[in-house]
């Protein structure tokens, strides 16, 4: 019986699945989230070759290892910072003007990014899906980020900031230290992660 368990639990690519993206967040950025963060800046500097093929594989498979619907911690903590294009889509779809959406649920931060006023975000269903799915903002679509050619471009602004709020993130960034650092790996490929 525990066999059967163990296999419900596993990936297409055979990795571990995380059942719940919440609980694995808090511990283990409790007990790992000074080192990653210290192991991103150091990242920057580092002369690794094949970086983004790596981050693209890992990236693939934290996305089968994590249920996005289990988790919605970036739509309860976090806000998409909206382009206008966004705000006319979205405003359209709910049949309100560009004013008034913006005035209902937006505002300018101080770095003049237009955000939510609020968080949880105000489209998030109980069942942790969005209700505006189809024409959520650009940066819900491409969210967590790290699928994108030139990871390290995505590092200060991004994945810093992620780490502590998204199970993928976290996963990805824990997984590429333990090849980077752990096993020493300078030249890196997508088998990398594979082989992990």
């Amino acid at each position: 019986m525990q066999s059967l368990n163990k296999q419900k639990q596993m990936t297409k690519s055979g990795k571990r699945a995380i059942p719940k993206p919440i609980e694995y967040l808090k511990k283990t950025y409790r007990k790992k989230g000074k080192k990653l963060t210290t192991f991103l800046r150091g990242l920057m500097i580092r002369k690794v070759r094949g970086l983004d093929s790596l981050s693209k594989e890992l990236h693939k498979q934290a996305f089968e290892r994590i249920d996005c619907l289990k988790c919605a911690n970036c739509c309860t903590k976090m806000s998409p910072t909206y382009s206008k294009t966004d705000i006319k889509r979205i405003s359209k779809h709910l049949g309100m003007t560009y004013d008034e959406y913006f005035d209902k649920y937006c505002y300018k931060d101080e770095s003049g990014d237009i955000m939510n006023k609020k968080t949880p975000c105000q489209f998030l269903l109980k069942n942790n899906k969005c209700g505006i799915y189809e024409v959520r903002p650009s940066d819900c679509k491409n969210f967590p980020h790290t699928q994108y050619n030139d990871f390290k471009l995505y590092i200060t602004s991004t994945h810093k900031q992620n780490i502590e709020y998204c199970p993928i993130t976290l996963d990805i960034v824990e997984r590429m230290h333990e090849i980077v650092i752990e096993k020493g790996k300078k030249s890196l490929s997508a088998k990398d992660a594979r082989e992990d």
